[in-house]
């Protein structure tokens, strides 16, 4: 069986065509549209168990990808975060020689995510400042923190 990862330079070849088609609003449009299809088991995580709903999720996926994560919940403060030291997808394309990735491939993760959490009363936060070294953070807090 092909895992997830043979599909990554596909991927980045994939935005890359539909960007030329159809500019970066097609490219934004597809990934709306894998949020919405495919991320229905984020989305129900987040439903019955709020912030550690992120972590029950982001736990498994991230380990089936043997990504280098650290993550931490602070339930109590109402925050989710993950320290990507070494994103699995990026750190692949980043290794192919025959290959250039997408210039805005790991902006994926904030819209699809981003799609998901905040309609149901969360922030998200993204920092891909350092995607190039296929790191990258990202914060999750429930709208409400810190309001009286």
């Amino acid at each position: 069986m092909i895992s997830c990862a043979e599909f990554i330079p596909a991927y980045s070849e994939l935005f890359k065509f539909l960007e030329s088609r159809g500019g970066r609003e097609a490219v934004e449009r597809f990934w709306e549209y894998l949020s919405d299809t495919f991320l229905g088991n984020l989305r129900s995580e987040v439903e019955q168990n709020g912030l550690r709903g992120c972590w029950n999720y982001w736990s498994h996926t991230l380990n089936e990808e043997a990504a280098d994560f650290t993550m931490e919940l602070d339930e109590e403060a109402g925050q989710f975060r993950i320290a990507m030291h070494r994103c699995p997808s990026m750190a692949r394309l980043l290794e192919l020689q025959h290959v250039e990735p997408y210039h805005d491939y790991c902006r994926h993760c904030e819209v699809l995510y981003r799609r998901v959490l905040e309609p149901l009363g969360f922030d998200y936060a993204i920092d891909l400042s350092t995607c190039g070294e296929a790191r990258c953070s990202l914060t999750v807090t429930r709208a409400d923190s810190g309001r009286p």
